[in-house]
């Protein structure tokens, strides 16, 4: 029993925060993430640091965009406890759908869509939306490090319809299955890509970055459609969904692949530019040490 005591106790939370309206939730999750910008010194100081280098703004400015990014991170981790109350028939209540077409259009070629996104906004809201809107989504996510966590963000994910692939596993077999059969699979391309991933420019810096998004779409000729989750008044949150990438082809697959990573990068990048209050960034994005070569 005790070892699945934050398991239950996020169950619990869950129920407790379901029965309220979502505008009592929303100021509550506002309110937690206050209190995390309070509190939590290291990641506030490491957001800063790498906000002012990202945008090149002032220390009193980056403060505030890392303050806002508290504040959505807050509401966030709270509207995850929400999740059961999102239905087909209710999440245009809370969720507006922006280029949904485009999405449509690539799931009509038939060649499988890889869904690019970031830690922008509520990304678990922008997967559940789609889910309810009628698409079939996949994704490859990391696990999380807790494993009563990563437990109860699976079964909240599946629950409307997700379904999750987990990274250094042989589920990444069955991510590709579902690619070819049409699905959209979802990459959250923003983290560090470690020793194996190609570093390319990141807001102004040279990160490593995860490579599986273009190999994904090489390999399987997939259409990528960028879309991501902003948001809104009252609580309320926006994703748009931008017209498929178009790529121009390399003789050589290895400067394809990296042709590709970089604009997908780059989309990512804009994105951050426009709403810096939106991405994580106090996250580790430039961990792994830039080495001049990418072996």
């Amino acid at each position: 029993m005790l070892t699945n005591f934050r398991y239950y106790l996020l169950k619990i939370l869950s129920a407790g925060i379901c029965l309220l309206p979502h505008s009592l939730v929303f100021r509550i999750g506002r309110s937690l993430g206050y209190l995390f910008y309070l509190v939590a010194v290291r990641q506030r100081n490491r957001g800063i640091n790498q906000a002012m280098n990202g945008l090149e703004i002032s220390y009193e400015e980056a403060k505030e965009v890392v303050k806002r990014v508290c504040y959505n991170l807050g509401q966030t981790f709270i509207e995850i406890l929400y999740i059961p109350k999102l239905t087909r028939e209710n999440f245009s209540r809370y969720i507006s759908i922006e280029g949904l077409e485009n999405l449509q259009q690539a799931i009509e070629s038939g060649r499988g869509v890889v869904f690019l996104t970031a830690h922008i906004g509520n990304w678990e809201w922008l997967a559940v939306a789609l889910s309810l809107a009628g698409f079939p989504v996949t994704a490859i996510a990391q696990p999380q490090p807790n494993d009563q966590y990563n437990r109860f963000l699976k079964e909240y994910r599946e629950m409307k319809g997700n379904t999750i692939f987990y990274r250094g596993t042989n589920e990444i077999i069955k991510a590709a299955r579902a690619l070819k059969k049409g699905k959209v699979l979802g990459f959250l391309a923003d983290q560090d890509g470690g020793p194996n991933g190609l570093f390319v420019n990141f807001l102004g810096k040279e990160a490593s970055t995860p490579i599986g998004p273009a190999f994904f779409a090489e390999k399987f000729e997939a259409v990528v459609v960028p879309g991501f989750i902003f948001h809104s008044s009252r609580g309320k949150h926006h994703i748009v969904i931008q017209p498929p990438l178009v790529y121009g082809q390399c003789d050589n697959p290895d400067q394809d692949l990296s042709e590709s990573t970089l604009q997908m990068t780059k989309v990512i990048e804009d994105v951050i530019r426009q709403h810096p209050e939106e991405w994580l960034w106090f996250q580790k994005r430039w961990n792994t040490p830039y080495t001049n070569c990418n072996s």
